[in-house]
């Protein structure tokens, strides 16, 4: 038998063997797989949150929700409310405008410098400004808005829950935007406000829009973004893509900006991130996809009975994870490149 010494040493073996298995599942736990957080959080803005028209009771617990996020990440974590307005068309061809108070989000952490690379994503939906949007089932209470854009952010909050913990050279931003679909006035309203010194403070503002359903990850600059911060940003991304094998492309197309003009108006540096096919119909951008059965238009956008979990989980199956993974794992390392270290330089 063992002696009564010896069994102690075993049971403490045995206990510090369990410590350390606890503390390696407790550590699995706590770093979740490339994509998981961006596309959990994409289902549940899209399940708890759907309707968040601009202006919209959703629309602002859906920024509450945002806000609170962020907050707990360490960010310092603000609302911003501002008054929108769109052209209502009636069905005998009357217009009027109408007024909605949206509300966006704004987190923030400071690097060892004020020069800041600002994260964007719109988190509202479509709001119908037409009787013949209503009557085409287009925006209002259920569209889910899978794609456009709760996959934005979902992205989103995973580089910012990633980056949360990493002194950076350069400062972070996170912007969660409404009032895009009514003509993208969140962003107008964010360069608005920006002072002159943050404008020139400002070197890159990456826009996350609709990453779901479009055939390929397309990356592209503003108009008014100089060729070497195009070559460190969009080209970087691609290849970035390139060596992780994910199908990925540069756009350098003339039109602009995917509800971005207000920014790069203001010749703030653009990196637009979207999934689309820019190889059909105009090449603008619009057509995300072949016209098929399953999309009738080439397209989801605005469309709550294609745009929501149960229809793309059936017809596009396990593109929400992997979209959100290969998101992740561009974006990522090409965050941490271009904010730097703090002790980089």
């Amino acid at each position: 038998m063992l002696s009564l010494s010896r069994m102690k040493l075993a049971l403490l073996a045995f206990g510090l063997g369990c410590a350390g298995f606890t503390h390696a599942a407790v550590q699995q736990v706590a770093a979740p797989a490339l994509g998981k957080i961006a596309a959990e959080q994409t289902r549940h803005i899209a399940t708890y949150f759907p309707g968040r028209m601009a202006g919209s009771p959703a629309e602002l617990i859906a920024a509450d929700y945002l806000q609170q996020y962020f907050a707990k990440l360490g960010y310092q974590s603000d609302l911003r409310g501002f008054d929108a307005r769109y052209l209502y068309t009636s069905r005998d061809g009357k217009q009027s405008w109408h007024d909605v108070h949206s509300t966006s989000v704004i987190a923030a952490r400071a690097g060892t410098v004020p020069q800041q690379i600002v994260v964007m994503a719109h988190f509202d939906t479509y709001l119908p400004q037409s009787d013949a949007d209503s009557d085409h089932n287009l925006g209002g209470l259920t569209l889910q808005g899978v794609d456009d854009n709760a996959s934005g952010v979902g992205v989103m909050l995973e580089l910012a829950e990633r980056l949360s913990k990493e002194p950076t050279h350069y400062s972070l931003r996170f912007v969660a935007l409404s009032a895009e679909e009514t003509g993208a006035q969140g962003a107008a309203d964010y360069v608005q406000r920006m002072s002159p010194t943050e404008k020139l403070n400002t070197l890159l503002v990456v826009n996350l829009d609709s990453l779901i359903v479009g055939d390929k990850l397309y990356f592209k600059s503003g108009k008014n973004t100089s060729q070497a911060v195009t070559k460190l940003t969009r080209d970087r991304a691609v290849t970035l893509a390139r060596h992780a094998g994910i199908a990925a492309e540069a756009y350098s197309g003339k039109d602009c900006c995917n509800g971005m003009q207000a920014l790069d108006d203001a010749h703030i540096p653009l990196l637009m991130v979207t999934a689309t096919d820019y190889a059909l119909g105009k090449k603008d951008g619009q057509q995300q996809r072949a016209i098929s059965a399953h999309f009738p238009q080439g397209t989801s956008r605005h469309q709550g009975q294609l745009d929501n979990l149960q229809y793309l989980d059936r017809v596009l199956p396990g593109r929400i994870d992997k979209r959100s993974k290969d998101s992740v794992r561009i974006l990522l390392p090409l965050l941490k490149e271009l904010a730097k270290p703090a002790d980089a330089l």
